[in-house]
């Protein structure tokens, strides 16, 4: 009897709530753990090369290192995420903390940002191709512009909701998010953080394609020739890796769907979660293996370690 009254003097103290868990939760969380974990490890090795090799000082790679400081921050608020989630698992527990509804805004402005990193990537690659003797346009005072105004924007455009309250707490899922229901407000953020970006990549990569078949028609030397389908190699690769994400995305943006019209089903976000978690280590690796002068300074690296590591 003095134990059990002992539990609830605990939960009310703590202005929490006892539930009921199902048995995938734990594993889910600590897949979410590993998942987060590994991105911040790999984008944090990466931005540590591209910083240390002076051969990576150029506009592209300052672009990638842009899209990895937003890997590394989503990496950051996942973990975040999923080790609150396991806390209130393992001890069984309906707790909102004081920085649940932040955690959610942090993860709709670096999902934004990441996803505009692409899109500015893309966006050098066809100015470098279409314009190349507009100095300005390749210039870096002009990408940082960009970049400054794609975090600006990224940060401005949910933080309406943080202090309106719109980003809530989900008791079934643990987590804080806007909840998914037919509204403007989710079309909005669908719309900014995805939709648009997405639809400008894949513009820009056909927009592309045609000026190089145009090209291909016309009497241009070789070398301009070779330089233009490789800047549309390159954007290709951005496509795929927002195609992945579209695809590894595809049960979230099923649950997006649903909640037009009926209400999803009671744990959709932790099954959304997952997919969010693996989608983001997917384009941390893809984002790599598409980047030649990144995997290039790492494997000289490497290769340097290994030749003096002394013989024993």
């Amino acid at each position: 009897m003095s134990g059990n009254f002992s539990i609830q003097a605990t939960l009310f103290t703590t202005n929490s709530t006892a539930i009921i868990n199902e048995f995938w939760f734990v594993p889910s969380d600590i897949l979410m753990i590993i998942c987060s974990t590994l991105i911040i490890l790999l984008s944090g090795l990466f931005l540590l090369v591209i910083v240390v090799d002076k051969t990576c000082h150029t506009i592209p790679m300052l672009l990638t290192a842009h899209s990895y400081i937003a890997l590394l921050i989503i990496g950051c608020d996942l973990l975040g995420l999923a080790t609150f989630m396991l806390k209130n698992d393992l001890k069984q527990l309906e707790y909102e903390d004081s920085i649940c509804a932040v955690r959610g805004y942090i993860c709709y402005t670096a999902s934004a940002v990441t996803m505009y990193s692409y899109l500015l990537q893309s966006i050098h690659r066809y100015l470098t191709t279409v314009y190349p003797h507009r100095l300005f346009w390749q210039s870096m005072k002009f990408y940082v512009i960009l970049l400054c105004s794609t975090w600006i924007w990224c940060y401005i455009y949910p933080i309406a909701f943080l202090f309106t309250k719109k980003i809530t707490y989900n008791v079934d899922n643990q987590i804080c998010q806007i909840p998914l229901r037919s509204s403007l407000i989710l079309i909005y953020t669908s719309s900014c953080m995805y939709t648009i970006p997405v639809s400008l990549v894949v513009f820009i990569y056909f927009k592309l394609v045609r000026y190089v078949r145009g090209m291909n028609e016309r009497a241009v030397p070789a070398n301009i020739l070779f330089r233009a389908q490789r800047q549309l190699k390159m954007t290709r690769r951005l496509v795929i890796i927002v195609a992945l994400l579209a695809i590894i995305g595809i049960p979230y943006m099923s649950f997006v769907f649903i909640a037009f019209f009926t209400d999803p089903p009671r744990y959709h976000l932790r099954f959304a979660q997952t997919f969010t978690d693996l989608s983001v280590l997917c384009a941390t690796i893809v984002l790599f293996g598409f980047t030649d002068p990144l995997k290039a300074s790492l494997m000289k690296k490497l290769r340097r370690r290994t030749s003096i590591a002394p013989i024993r």
